[in-house]
């Protein structure tokens, strides 16, 4: 059998045409290798040679955990998978892949995550290549109680098709609890995807150890939100003013013996605990004791202690509000579920509970089983954390603003913000586990300019870079945009980052204090005022961070910096656009937003 070369004036790019290369030189290499008389050439080198492409959308860290596991099951049916974010693959790349597997959680109200906007703005546009040689599967994260539920993995699933991809296997849509369900889909996708053009493991038991030494599994840390760390609380004091209309906390918690080892831009998981003042209210309601027996997955529980610690009672699930408003006949409710009015359904439910939701009736009866069947699951949360593992060795910070309001002639709290404010005291400890965010990191580069945008909490991130930097003895200039209502009340760690401008780490600070003036001020018109200094650290090499609320901030201070970009760059709207593409592509503008 002859092997075929490239000529120089072959129609191929640059990456299709080093992929072709590769293979070729694969297959010329594995016909010269001799095999036993009548033997059949080995299988495992064939699989070896075989590649899965793995690409994640991930704006938590679930979805690229889902993505390892799959790399995982792919080396043992002979595979050789390939991990990446969706914005790190061309369009060049997805023409010349084979298998593919795509993880992708949603974000917000049906959005791409950050690291797969641009891959979706890419495959979505009229000039996406044809997919017809490529075998791929899609599994979707998402949350029911939101609109969107899932709509990233569903758009990418689509999408695929319509280009001609076909379909291995079934897309999957997870809700919250979606391990199980996860590992399932898996352990049948896997073997599916492998067995494209008889290569892997086919259907069967995985493929022979391939003739390279095969990649270690991924190492997990055995703390997860199942399975959480008792970490005991060092510090527990408020940050903000005694006038100050917000109370924000700082934390600190030792990691002890639990091996848990975070990098600064991570988030920290939080396993809260419901109220116990809202969990007996509740069980009054039901008019039963609190010990009462449920039986929850073959097993008899308490029902104070599942309301307690599995499920959540301080935000009501849309299963539980549609069966109340059908048995109540809620006009309102009715109407508002009719409509399906987003908006309308998110203000009718803002502030209410459980509690709420059974008071539409007092004479509505559910019984203690039926009522958990309509709940959801109680929830982790997840905080950025605001130290770093170099200047604050064996311990992990968190800032969290504690959410208090008063509702129906009832004191309110957040779940989390308020389990961690009141109920866990120094020396006292709570369930945590590591949120990795590796889409949310420091430039590698310590000599890189970096600018930082964290109005209130979304500070926490940017004193870990600091102090991060400080310890890495970075010479990178460092330029952070603060801001929150009044400078007398709500200056988080003044004396941090008055401390860290005298020792240099910290080269400008801007601050907008938006209640200090008689026009508001916020974070976006300071990076206006100083548009072409903040053009120049870009064109520097800066890299540009945003942390904080998405749904107004973010878009706000992305509008400011599209609009610096015109302005002080000469540029015009498009080519703006076009810059800030390229800052997202090349990792230069990262944001953690929620």
């Amino acid at each position: 059998m002859l092997i075929p070369y490239i000529p120089d004036d072959a129609p191929f790019s640059g990456d299709q045409r080093a992929w072709l290369s590769g293979f070729l030189a694969g297959l010329h290499s594995r016909m010269a290798m001799p095999t036993a008389p009548g033997a059949q050439a080995d299988a495992s080198a064939i699989s070896a040679s075989v590649p899965l492409q793995i690409l994640y959308g991930s704006q938590t860290g679930n979805a690229e955990s889902l993505a390892q596991d799959a790399a995982d099951l792919a080396r043992q049916h002979g595979l050789d998978p390939h991990v990446s974010s969706l914005d790190a693959v061309d369009m060049n790349a997805l023409s010349a892949m084979r298998r593919l597997i795509v993880v992708t959680s949603t974000y917000g109200q049906g959005e791409m995550p950050d690291n797969a906007q641009l891959f979706w703005d890419a495959v979505a546009a009229d000039s996406a290549p044809r997919l017809e040689g490529l075998y791929f599967a899609v599994m979707a994260l998402g949350d029911t109680s939101y609109d969107g539920y899932c709509k990233a993995g569903k758009d990418i699933d689509a999408r695929l098709e319509a280009l001609g991809a076909t379909r291995s296997a079934d897309r999957l849509d997870c809700d919250v609890e979606y391990e199980d369900a996860a590992a399932a889909w898996l352990s049948s996708t896997v073997p599916a995807i492998a067995a494209v053009d008889g290569g892997g493991g086919g259907g069967g038991a995985p493929a022979a150890a391939a003739t390279k030494p095969a990649k270690a599994a991924s190492k997990r840390s055995p703390w997860n939100r199942k399975n959480p760390y008792r970490a005991t609380v060092l510090a527990n004091r408020v940050l903000s003013g005694p006038e100050s209309s917000k109370e924000v906390r700082h934390f600190a918690f030792a990691l002890g013996d639990s091996g848990l080892a975070y990098e600064a831009g991570d988030g920290l998981g939080v396993k809260p605990v419901n109220n116990p003042e809202l969990v007996d209210a509740l069980i009054g309601r039901l008019r039963v004791v609190p010990d009462t027996t449920v039986t929850v997955k073959g097993s008899e529980q308490r029902l104070d202690e599942l309301l307690t610690h599995s499920y959540e009672i301080g935000v009501p699930s849309m299963d539980l509000i549609e069966a109340v408003a059908e048995r109540t006949g809620d006009e309102e409710l009715a109407h508002v579920l009719a409509t399906g009015d987003r908006e309308a359904l998110d203000a009718w439910t803002w502030g209410k509970d459980v509690l709420d939701v059974l008071a539409l009736d007092e004479t509505l009866a559910f019984d203690p089983a039926e009522l958990l069947e309509l709940l959801r699951p109680l929830q982790h949360r997840v905080y950025s954390i605001s130290s770093s593992p170099l200047a604050h060795e064996g311990t992990v910070h968190l800032t969290v603003a504690s959410v208090r309001y008063r509702s129906a002639e009832r004191d309110r709290g957040g779940v989390c913000s308020t389990f961690l404010a009141d109920r866990v005291a120094e020396g006292e400890s709570a369930g945590v586990f590591l949120s990795a965010n590796k889409s949310f990191r420091l430039p590698t580069d310590d000599d890189a300019p970096v600018i930082m945008v964290g109005p209130g909490t979304g500070i926490a991130p940017f004193r870990a870079f600091l102090h991060e930097r400080r310890a890495r003895n970075a010479s990178g200039r460092n330029w952070l945009f603060f801001g929150d209502q009044h400078r007398a009340h709500d200056y988080i760690y003044e004396d941090e980052l008055n401390s860290l401008s005298r020792d240099g780490i910290l080269t400008r600070l801007d601050l907008a204090f938006s209640r200090d003036h008689t026009e508001k001020v916020y974070v976006q018109h300071r990076m206006r005022e100083s548009g072409r200094e903040l053009y120049a650290w870009l064109e520097e090499g800066g890299h540009f961070y945003v942390c904080g609320d998405a749904t107004r901030m973010a878009k706000d201070v992305e509008s400011a910096l599209h609009d610096v970009i015109v302005e002080h760059g000469g540029r015009t709207a498009d080519q703006a656009e076009d810059y800030l593409a390229e800052l997202k592509r090349s990792k230069r503008y990262l944001r953690d937003v929620y």
